[in-house]
């Protein structure tokens, strides 16, 4: 399985474009070492030329032309997109789909039912797409059952219910029903190995840490450093557990449950704020990734199982 990293910020991007924190003027001005990074979305495969979008960000073409396997221009419209997925109706994990929409097929949309209903209703995404290409949208269970995707060859995934949180135009917004955001485990038909996704994880479940347990290669929720990030830096009054994020340091944090894994266990962190100090690659909220053997996502990442 060849999983490639599109995109590795949170919503809004590193840098922000109207944000001026110490990470986001820092990297504009040269005055830390980090990569700019765009919104979260990764793609896998199998075979290296039938590939699955799991999410669609915003900046979705920018991350398409610099993907050339996205494009094997076979004729003159074409790409290597076989079908997409959504983990949650978040604007910047489902907007891209809009930038989609010169496909001279319905695109294959697999996702949840909360989600189906967030972005018919909600945010109306998939009525537009009606008026270009349209969608031929399948339902992924979240019973623990197991399902494939034909055009994605190889592979075979199971979805996790996770408690996170519906999106602020969702009329479930802060009362989230189960499937408004997903992880996905991976598994290679061919060797075995399994990928466990999951960039919008707001608590650790035990059905969630079985399957983080049972996976080669974990990338899961790497928002905030601390809960309450935000709200220190004056930019928002709700913690990152209120917007469905495990912050990494602390008590109980993804970093003290990344340590728990096998050391054979290949750990990613992705979907980063660009207020997350963990940026800042000569830091000390860095370092103490390193040292835990923690690694931090970034464009382009290009990961083998």
């Amino acid at each position: 399985m060849r999983v490639h990293v599109l995109g590795s910020a949170a919503g809004g991007g590193f840098p922000q474009w109207n944000c001026n924190c110490r990470m986001c003027d820092g990297v504009r001005r040269g005055a830390i070492r980090a990569r700019p990074r765009t919104q979260s979305s990764i793609a896998l495969s199998a075979n290296g030329s039938d590939w699955l979008l799991c999410n669609a960000s915003p900046d979705i073409l920018t991350q398409l032309r610099a993907f050339p396997a996205a494009q094997p221009a076979r004729s003159v419209r074409d790409t290597g997109i076989r079908a997409l997925l959504l983990i949650d109706a978040q604007i910047d994990h489902a907007t891209g789909l809009a930038m989609l929409r010169e496909s001279p097929t319905p695109w294959l949309l697999w996702c949840t039912d909360p989600v189906h209903e967030d972005l018919r209703h909600g945010y109306p995404l998939l009525n537009l797409l009606g008026h270009y290409c349209g969608v031929a949208r399948r339902a992924i269970p979240i019973d623990g059952s197991g399902f494939e995707i034909d055009t994605v060859p190889g592979l075979s995934f199971t979805a996790l219910a996770l408690r996170s949180n519906a999106p602020p135009y969702s009329p479930h917004r802060d009362r989230p029903l189960p499937g408004d955001n997903i992880g996905v485990l991976v598994e290679s038909q061919a060797n075995g190995r399994r990928l466990f996704y999951a960039p919008g994880l707001g608590e650790m479940e035990p059905h969630v840490w079985s399957a983080m347990t049972r996976a080669d290669v974990v990338m899961v929720d790497g928002t905030c450093w601390r809960d309450d990030e935000l709200i220190a830096l004056g930019v928002s009054k709700k913690r990152a557990r209120d917007m469905g994020h495990l912050a990494q340091d602390g008590a109980g944090g993804m970093l003290e449950w990344l340590q728990k894994l096998p050391d054979s266990t290949r750990k990613i962190l992705i979907h980063i704020n660009n207020t997350n100090p963990v940026l800042d690659e000569d830091g000390a909220e860095h370092a103490r990734l390193r040292a835990s053997g923690i690694e931090l996502a970034f464009d382009g990442m290009e990961i083998d199982l």
